[in-house]
This record gives structure tokens, sequence and C-alpha cells, in this order.
């Protein structure tokens, strides 16, 4: 703990760099697992400065992590088994079904999100002889923090099941195409709850299948399961072309990544290597960029809009001071609009900002599920909160209930997404993209009544199509509210911190009153 007032602690990326190197400097083959593909490589770049490359001899210690090229994988992968490189940062690509031969130690920075996936990065090492270790580094993250203070919970808690959404239309018609590729479908078969011969008439209407008697063939001239992602919901990949000298390819990465890391300015990492983005197609799905050497790296920032497009159920309820509904929930279909408006330029180790920038970049939509709860205009007008202090409330309680949901889920965080937006949608939407986007929203004439709306606080499934998990976050509404009070309540910090409402510089000093008022009203 670096200040216990504020709740900030020690970057958890130097410190699992650090215990990395006290097994490295005493030859022990290390993994270093990260959450995302940034932190992999940031961590990649912190290990290699400390244990440079020698000149005429290869380098030890290598990334890994999807977006690299099939066969600079294979590469990285034989290094491994035989013994030339001895440290490796991944994503959790490297978790399951690659041999790599027997390491000697685990280092995870952050806790993974699930029991299942700590317990298969803990297992990489020591899986043919001799002793091994695992280090799991916390961070400042509310999930982090709860599993480090209650060990019991985990090393008690059997890993989670696998949760599956057999009707996501996004995947059940690539599932559909495979099938019908392999076997003319018949209409008496079954293919889960759907109605089948209304998917097969609208797939041999975009040119997919054709009928022939009673029975759909497969006509299209591709392979469909070359289209289908392990990874992603989508396979729409961006080319990365490095144009320093002769033109060519160092890697690809999915669509809704792309947006955030190889946007025009961005500083693009790639086995420790830093890139400028000199042009973003989009159109034509390339990114072309040249090899640079500078301090910092570009982290994206983002504007959520979330639209109710259908209410499949809804609850109500008053509190104590108030004899009319003051709050609801509900879950059902949302319409997801995200757009990357801008980026920051962020100094390798000390983590300062050192400029940003505003970018254009298109729209993004997706059409899922989502779980909400609504703050009706009594609850908050009894809150002796300004407007702002109110707003940064609701952030800190947003960021709460996502780290309480992904518990009660045993879910990955990365799994749910969230946003605050007016009910209903309106005007209100206009100004914080305007404000986002650094316009003047006077200049949109807006009425003055909009400066008051009523919010919905939306947790919605990050995956086109949605993945099962509004529902049960529905059913489970009244143990989410407890438990996030709880999370809040018992933090030490004073003013609200990582470890419970969220990160300080982005909230004002109230933001921990304001959230444990808010959620007062809600368990009232």
């Amino acid at each position: 703990m670096v200040n216990r007032a504020l709740g900030i602690r020690r970057s958890y990326i130097n410190e699992s760099a650090r215990v990395a190197q006290e097994f490295l400097r005493r030859d022990l083959q290390t993994i270093v697992f990260s959450n995302s593909r940034l932190n992999t490589e940031i961590l990649l770049t912190y290990l290699q400065q400390v244990d440079p490359k020698l000149p005429g001899k290869p380098e030890k210690i290598r990334g890994y992590r999807g977006g690299y090229l099939p066969n600079e994988r294979r590469e990285i992968e034989r290094g491994l088994r035989e013994g030339r490189i001895r440290g490796v940062v991944s994503t959790s690509a490297l978790e399951l079904g690659i041999d790599v031969g027997s390491l000697d130690s685990v280092v995870m920075a952050g806790y993974p999100g699930t029991i299942a996936a700590t317990w298969q990065r803990a297992g990489r090492s020591g899986r043919r002889r001799g002793n091994s270790c695992a280090v799991l580094v916390a961070s400042s993250a509310p999930l982090d923090q709860f599993m480090v203070r209650h060990p019991d919970y985990f090393f008690g808690r059997t890993p989670e099941h696998a949760f599956i959404q057999p009707d996501n239309l996004e995947i059940l018609i690539n599932h559909l195409k495979c099938a019908a590729f392999e076997l003319p479908i018949a209409p008496d078969e079954q293919f889960g709850d759907v109605d089948l011969p209304d998917l097969c008439a609208r797939l041999a209407e975009a040119g997919f299948l054709h009928l022939a008697g009673a029975n759909y063939h497969w006509t299209h001239e591709a392979y469909p399961a070359d289209t289908i992602s392990l990874r992603s919901v989508t396979s729409d990949n961006f080319v990365i072309i490095d144009i320093t000298g002769e033109p060519n390819v160092v890697g690809e990465i999915d669509f809704p990544s792309a947006l955030i890391f190889v946007h025009e300015k961005a500083i693009y990492l790639h086995a420790g290597q830093q890139y400028y983005v000199e042009h973003f197609d989009f159109k034509e799905r390339k990114a072309y960029v040249k090899r640079v050497d500078v301090n910092y790296y570009t982290d994206a920032v983002r504007y959520t809009q979330v639209r109710v497009l259908e209410v499949a159920a809804s609850e109500s309820a008053s509190s104590s001071s108030s004899l009319t509904s003051s709050t609801s929930h509900s879950h059902g279909d949302v319409l997801v609009r995200s757009q990357v408006v801008g980026f920051k330029k962020i100094k390798f180790f000390t983590n300062e900002t050192i400029g940003d920038g505003k970018l254009d970049l298109p729209e993004n939509e997706m059409h899922t599920t989502s779980y909400w709860i609504t703050l009706e205009r009594p609850l908050l007008e009894s809150l002796p909160f300004s407007i702002s202090e109110r707003q940064s409330g609701m952030f800190g309680l947003l960021y709460a209930l996502e780290s309480v949901a992904t518990l009660l889920l045993m879910c990955d965080r990365r799994d749910l997404g969230t946003a605050i937006g007016e009910n209903p949608p309106s005007l209100r939407e206009s100004v914080a993209l305007s404000e986002a986007k650094g316009l003047n929203p006077a200049s949109l004439n807006l009425p003055r009544e909009t400066e008051f709306f009523e919010p919905n606080l939306y947790l919605f499934d990050a995956y086109p199509g949605g993945i099962g998990f509004s529902e049960p976050l529905f059913r489970a509404h009244d143990v989410l509210m407890q438990k996030t009070r709880e999370l809040i309540s018992s933090c030490e910090c004073e003013q609200g911190c990582p470890s419970c409402v969220g990160p300080a510089e982005g909230l004002l000093p109230r933001a921990k009153e304001a959230a444990l008022a808010i959620l007062h009203g809600l368990c009232a």
C-alpha cells in the first residue's frame, strides 16, 4: 500500500515484473501470464530491458499472444520446449492445449477472473519433473483483493462450470452453416430450440443454402469452418503491415480490438517492439505501421451508449420514504454503440499521462442482452449531493456492481460491459457524446430539464447476441445489492479507491459516500 487513505497500491505490473526477474535471475524457466494484450507487451518490454539480448544471441525472453503470426507462435513454442527461451510473457493463449515442455515457475499478473483459469495457468509449470512454483500478484481490483483476503474461498470452491448460450444467433448461424456443409438438413431435424426451417430459409435467401426437394443443401463456395474463430464471436480481422522497409505483415488483430490498438497515431506493441500507426484503413481492414523507439504507449478512450430494444422482465420497488416506486430493475435486449473518441500517451514504468489526442473513428454497434437498474427521481432527489457528486457516485456504484456480479456469476470481468444512460434514452445522450468529443453541449440547444435525468445502470453481455448472464443477474438482484453494499462499506479507504468504487482520479471526493447513499436507497 503506497497511500492508505486513497487506497493506492504499488503497480501490480511492476511488481509482477520484479517477481519474474527473481526467477529468471536464477535460470528458472518462467511464464508470466497477463490479462490483456497491452499488459503482455508492457511486461515484455520491462523484462527485456532488464535482461537485454546479447549480440549474435537469440532473445531469451519472448512474448506470446493472439495476433502473432502462426509461424512466430510455433517458433516460440519450440524454443520453450528445447529450453532456448527462458521466459515468456503470455495472455490466455498459452493456458491450454499447447505443449511447451516443463516450466519451473508461473507468475500471474492479476487474478485471471475465474478459479478455473487460475488453476489452468498455475498448472503450466512442473508438469513432468521436480518442484514448481506459481505466484499470483493481485491488482487493486475488488475481485483480486477479495481473493487474496479470502484464500479459503479460492481453495475451497470447485472450478466454475462452463457457461454457454446455445441460442446465441451469431454463434448458432455459423454452426448451422458447418452442419449443412457436412450433410443436407432435413425438415424434421432439430438444432436446439430454434425454428430451424426459418433459419434455413433465411440462409437460402442469402445464397448459402439451396432447397432441393425437402432438404437444404450447402451451395456456397467458401468452407464455412474457416470463418469461425475459437477466440472471439467474429472472425473479421485486421492485418498489420510494417512499412519501415519492404512492406511485410507482422500480425493481425480482431475487429473490436483493432479500433482500440491500431487506430491512427497509436503506438502498437508487438514482441517488445514499438510501432507507430501511420494509416488505419478501415475499409480494407489494414493498419500500416513503422518501427519507432519511444518511452510511452497509448491507451484508447472509449464512449459507450446503450439503448433498450426490448424488456424481457422488470420489477419495481418502493423505498421506505416514498409511496411511489423509486427504483426498478430489468433485463432484456439492448443495442450497444461504442466509439473510440481519443487516446492517452502513458509513460513506461511511471504510468504518467504525458499527452493525449482526439480521434474520429466509425461507431461500432452490437445487439446483446443486459441487466439494468433504473434510479428514479424520488430516490435521487432525496440524496444530499450535487448533480456532479451524484453522477460520480453512480459511476463508483457501477464499478463495484460489476466486480460483485463477476463473483456471483463466476465469470471473467471482461465478459461484462458497463454503461450509464437515461431512461428513456433522449437528448441527454447527445450531451454525453458531445462532451466526449470535446464539443460544447450548449451549441446543441438542449432544453433545461435534461440537466436532471433518471439513469439506467447497465451491466451488459460483452458479446454479440449475449451469452446468458443478464437473466441470472436479474434474479440475483437482492443479493447483488447486499454484497455490493458490503464491499464498499468494508473497504478501509476514506474517499474511494480502486478496491471499491474505482480509481480516484476519475471520481469526485464524495463518490464513495454517494455510492453508499444510493445503495441504501436501493436496499431500503
